[in-house]
């Protein structure tokens, strides 16, 4: 660095000052100092803090695009930040506070604070002054050379690091989606050959070929007769509705394995040619738009399992099962309502994440007296992405609870289901529903299976 200064002349944020301040020269005496400033203006977080997970995959994030060798960093700061994993010594990151350009500022400097021995950390699920976590795990604190704090903060790990923990969550949802389809046909004697691998070759999305070959094999051997000769399209459509999901990810993991690998902070210093390159790689675009296109997606299929769900327990279309999936019976059945207050529960939960399809990534504001004018709104993008898929997986919950109660009275009347419905209706682990109960444990075991991946899925069908 002290050689490129000499040639140089000027780097920005190493001798001028941040941000629209680029015009304001920084003495050579306060240089030092100047990374230390950074992450102490930009101490401005609000809202909850990020948990545990999504902390790490922030370092993760961050340590990964800094090996890249482009961001003019020492080998102690990448020490340092591995260990910050290597130790579960976790930096308290409020979630509130970056507009995804220039990068994740503010989330970040809770990392460059807490490296340098300032702000909280989260150490065995409590909360100490980084400085004492240090000394209690024989840590010590960091002091950033010039450019350091800019290369720590000046980047997207925020946004990124939670898109990817979004990808891996919409993946399996999807996935589990295909499987509560299965079980909801079956339960509503639904047509089998709506999921025909001659008709889905007439429409090749791959994704959505995919998903039909998933429902297809799990209604395999079905002796049902159907009750409908074309099923509504929450059932017959299904696959249309997870292919779109299924074709997208792809794609998406580009964008975010792209990212991922990059160096995405400014300015990058040219390890050849020693020089420096000016830049804006902090722009989070690619992950904004990944973001949003995600969350339409996934809360599309919030939308169809709540209408798989209104077909289950509703007896003008469920086909012979008890309204409102009730397993009372007899005179019992008068004071028992079954899954009535569940499937307003789901719709509740389907409409907030609808609500939140809304794009962030077109609602860029000028900010920092117009020199950040232009921003991606990544990072809110990804939160958002997360909560859709948090909604998502509690509607996903609730349609285990009803696939499997549904499965339950249909066998119950006699029929004769699909060994691998029944097998997975099993292994839901939810015990019928005879006299009504509180399913909120229930529920809260299901979320937990769900974020967990705790059930194989389809990965024997291509």
């Amino acid at each position: 660095m002290t050689r490129t200064l000499a040639v140089e002349g000027v780097i920005y944020g190493v001798t001028t000052g941040y941000g629209e301040s680029v015009t304001v020269p920084i003495p050579p005496e306060l240089v030092e100092e100047l990374p230390e400033r950074l992450f102490t203006y930009h101490g401005v977080g609000l809202g909850p803090p990020f948990g545990p997970h999504e902390t790490r995959a922030i370092l993760a994030a961050r340590l990964q695009s800094l090996v890249q060798g482009l961001s003019g960093v020492s080998e102690a700061l990448l020490e340092h930040l591995a260990q910050l994993l290597i130790e579960d010594v976790l930096p308290v990151v409020p979630q509130e506070g970056s507009v995804g350009a220039s990068g994740d500022l503010t989330p970040l400097s809770y990392v460059a604070a807490v490296l340098c021995g300032e702000r909280d950390v989260l150490v065995d699920g409590a909360v100490l002054p980084a400085r004492q976590a240090f000394e209690h795990r024989g840590l010590s604190a960091l002091r950033l050379k010039p450019k350091e704090g800019l290369a720590l903060m000046n980047g997207t790990a925020v946004m990124t690091g939670l898109a990817c923990l979004a990808f891996e969550r919409a993946a399996y949802v999807s996935e589990l989606s295909a499987k509560l389809t299965a079980l909801s046909s079956a339960a509503l004697t639904g047509n089998p050959h709506h999921f025909g691998e001659a008709l889905f070759a007439a429409k090749p999305h791959p994704g959505q070929q995919r998903a039909a070959a998933w429902v297809r094999a799990d209604l395999a051997a079905t002796e049902l007769q159907p009750s409908r000769l074309q099923d509504r399209y929450s059932i017959r459509c299904a696959p249309h509705v997870i292919g779109v999901v299924e074709d997208t990810l792809p794609w998406l993991r580009s964008l975010l394995e792209n990212e991922l690998n990059s160096a995405n902070d400014n300015p990058l210093i040219d390890p050849d040619g020693e020089g420096v390159m000016h830049g804006g790689h902090f722009y989070g675009g690619h992950v904004a738009l990944a973001m949003d296109t995600l969350k339409n997606v996934i809360a599309n299929l919030a939308d169809l399992m709540d209408r798989q769900l209104a077909l289950l327990v509703d007896p003008r279309f469920n086909h012979g099962l008890a309204a409102n999936l009730s397993g009372a019976t007899g005179a019992r059945s008068a004071v028992n309502h079954g899954l009535k207050a569940l499937q307003i529960g789901a719709s509740a939960w389907t409409a907030e994440a609808l609500k939140l399809t809304m794009p962030a990534s077109v609602f860029s504001r000028s900010t920092e007296c117009h020199n950040q004018d232009k921003v991606s709104l990544g990072t809110i993008a990804a939160r958002d992405a997360l909560r859709v898929l948090e909604l998502t997986e509690q509607v996903a919950a609730a349609h285990l609870v009803a696939t499997r109660q549904a499965v339950f009275l249909r066998a119950r009347l006699g029929a004769a289901l699909p060994p691998r419905v029944l097998e997975f209706a099993e292994a839901i682990g939810v015990a019928p529903v005879i006299e009504d109960r509180a399913l909120e444990s229930d529920l809260r075991a299901l979320l937990r299976g769900i974020r967990e991946r705790r059930w194989l899925l389809h990965k024997e069908v291509p």
